[in-house]
């Protein structure tokens, strides 16, 4: 087990954004996606730690870090990653998920902040779905304390369910969303919960909704990146990658054989970190 230490940075907005580190060498930070914080790439982190100095924000609204305040957006999000490789002198990031449109929009607004970055499934080519009412039946599920209903209204918008889980008629979601949050809640475990984090899945749905549809506008990105996803991950998110590889000039793609988009967490959320940090490794070093 590596050694972990905690700092905190200002984004534009002058809110705090928390971090953790670990490791030696070249500064590489991870970003986190849905549902998730810090502690969720920690172990991945510890795998990296023997090459890069890791850096794992909590993005805002959760974790140490301050509000999301009422401007929120991608724009705020792209600024908080820029806090965090300024003041760490960082020059690679990983961005997961919803983390890894964060992750590209800093390689297409400020290509002088990174030297290489690496995409785990951002969740585009959603073909330009509005998400609008999405967000307006979270907000209110939210508000009336429905929160397996909330957390079913993001995984429909973002289609991020299981294939099996996608299939079942919404009220059995709910459900089985429910028994999943009574489990947890029943259970000690590190970090926070599903419950407790359910609020934050407005952000990625926001940040989802706010990507370009056209693939297009990703053409000028000139950052050299991994394009890395699994083989049991959903097909719009290896479409996505594919697309991505082809209109990025300096994109490559990996398809880890066996992981879903789970991959990145911790071996105790079913992740498989060392696994991953190996192409990263690989990119990062070559």
């Amino acid at each position: 087990m590596t050694t972990t230490t905690t700092g905190t940075v200002t984004s534009a907005d002058g809110t705090t954004i928390s971090y953790r580190e670990t490791g030696q060498g070249p500064g590489l930070v991870i970003v986190h996606g849905a549902m998730q914080t810090s502690h969720n790439q920690l172990e991945l982190a510890e795998a990296l730690a023997t090459d890069f100095t890791c850096y794992l924000p909590d993005r805002r609204g959760r974790g140490g870090s301050g509000p999301v305040g009422p401007d929120h957006g991608l724009a705020r999000e792209v600024d908080d990653l820029g806090a965090v490789l300024r003041a760490t002198g960082a020059r690679y990031a990983v961005g997961v998920s919803s983390g890894a449109i964060i992750t590209l929009h800093t390689a297409l607004t400020a290509p002088d902040s990174l030297a290489k970055a690496v995409l785990f499934e951002p969740p585009l080519g959603l073909g330009g779905t509005d998400l609008s009412g999405s967000l307006a039946r979270f907000d209110r599920e939210i508000a009336e304390g429905r929160i397996p209903a909330a957390l079913v209204t993001g995984m429909r918008a973002a289609r991020l369910g299981p294939p099996l889980f996608n299939a079942l008629p919404r009220r059995v979601q709910e459900w089985l969303t429910g028994l999943m949050l009574k489990s947890q809640d029943g259970a000690a475990g590190e970090g926070p919960t599903f419950r407790e984090l359910a609020p934050t899945q407005r952000q990625d749905i926001q940040l989802v909704a706010e990507a370009p549809a056209d693939f297009a506008a990703y053409g000028s990105v000139e950052v050299e990146t991994l394009l890395l996803g699994g083989t049991r991950s959903q097909g719009y998110l290896r479409a996505a990658l594919a697309e991505l590889e082809r209109v990025m000039p300096r994109a490559r793609r990996v398809v880890m054989d066996g992981l879903d988009h789970g991959a990145t967490q911790n071996t105790s959320q079913r992740g498989r970190p060392e696994r991953v940090a190996e192409e990263i490794r690989r990119f990062l070093k070559g």
